[in-house]
């Protein structure tokens, strides 16, 4: 069994009831200048994302470092303490969490556990005195989103979402591209992001997941109709589909189709699955121009396309590759360093959490729902 199925069985059952340490600074102390150290990050749950993206990551970092683990499976957390140059008096458990609150060393908790967790430990790191990093998406439930943002005014920390590729290079250039409307008004978005999952999933769950692909998938989906546009949707409609003959989708659906309009007239139309072969673009029609990313939501290797738009400006648009989760972290640890909002900070988790509620209302009633 997965770590993150242990915890999340456990937690339910409970409701009732070294290449790091070469090139990190020296721990700072808590009230210390941080202005010239890097900030150190405690990663909350060690499961594929959390061990083999964000921890391989931070050594990477040129602003974040790893500081501390948070894990239900202490041999696992031993040995890649050990690995990341991580005191073993730095490994706390779900139940001790809270006494990172004591850890100097430790600046920023990021939260990477099953969404339905999201909520309790952002608000106990926040209350720990720890500024937060939470993965997408932010809660389950708008009010959840709203508490958590509370939650971190009220301890005057930081709160920051991982949308990851808000901090690409090849997202960034297709934002410019579109808001400075180099071809013209953009007119309909078309988005997609699929893939075939495997069985025994909490994101299949939906007391964990809060919901189907679209918690996990689509939401890229929403987000970047949101930031190539700049707008924020004000009528949504959506479809969803729960086939009763596969064991994967007992309590969540496997696909949603949905349409969204903004407030210039711009359409999307939207499409995210757990049940069919991979597919991750999205593809934009302005007046002049064709604007295509595909791939559009991947790690890495992401490719950027105009097509049309008349002379030399037609193409492949090259962009740097870089490590998205580097960049992240980095980015909330210069915030920190020089006390700046975040990039994608809770109301932005907010927002999309407010469209995706509204988007299964429509599914519910089979009507056209307004985005307030």
């Amino acid at each position: 069994m997965s770590e993150l199925s242990s915890l999340s069985r456990r937690r339910f059952l409970q409701s009732a009831g070294v290449a790091a340490a070469a090139v990190a600074l020296a721990p700072h102390a808590r009230g210390q200048d941080t202005s010239q150290k890097k900030i150190g990050y405690a990663i909350v749950g060690l499961g594929r994302f959390g061990a083999g993206q964000l921890l391989r990551s931070l050594p990477e970092c040129k602003l974040a470092r790893p500081a501390a683990l948070v894990s239900g499976s202490p041999d696992k957390a031993k040995q890649l303490a050990q690995k990341y140059g991580i005191k073993e008096s730095s490994i706390y458990n779900y139940e001790n969490f809270d006494r990172v609150a004591d850890n100097a060393d430790v600046d920023v908790v990021y939260v990477v556990l099953p969404n339905s967790m999201h909520h309790e430990y952002t608000i106990r790191a926040a209350k720990a005195g720890k500024h937060v990093f939470c993965e997408k998406p932010m809660a389950n439930t708008v009010k959840e989103c709203e508490e958590m943002i509370a939650a971190c005014k009220a301890a005057n920390k930081k709160l920051a979402i991982g949308y990851r590729l808000r901090y690409e290079p090849t997202h960034m250039r297709a934002i410019e591209i579109v808001q400075k409307q180099e071809f013209g008004r953009p007119r309909v978005i078309e988005s997609v992001h699929a893939f075939n999952i495997g069985p025994n999933e909490w994101r299949t769950d939906k007391k964990l997941a809060g919901g189907g692909p679209v918690m996990d998938l689509g939401i890229y989906c929403i987000n970047a109709c949101r930031y190539l546009s700049g707008e924020e949707p004000v009528q949504v409609n959506a479809i969803t589909y729960q086939p009763k003959d596969d064991p994967r989708f007992t309590t969540t659906e496997a696909q949603m189709v949905f349409n969204m309009k903004f407030p210039s007239g711009l359409l999307a139309y939207c499409s995210t699955s757990y049940a069919h072969h991979g597919a991750n673009r999205f593809h934009m029609m302005a007046e002049r121009a064709e604007i295509v990313m595909n791939p559009a939501f991947s790690y890495g290797g992401l490719k950027l396309t105009v097509r049309g738009g008349g002379g030399d400006k037609g193409g492949p648009i090259e962009t740097p590759q870089i490590n998205q989760f580097c960049a992240e972290m980095d980015h909330l640890a210069e915030c920190i360093r020089d006390n700046k909002d975040p990039r994608t900070p809770g109301e932005e988790g907010l927002r999309d959490m407010k469209v995706i509620e509204k988007l299964y209302e429509s599914a519910q009633s089979g009507k056209t729902v307004e985005v307030a």
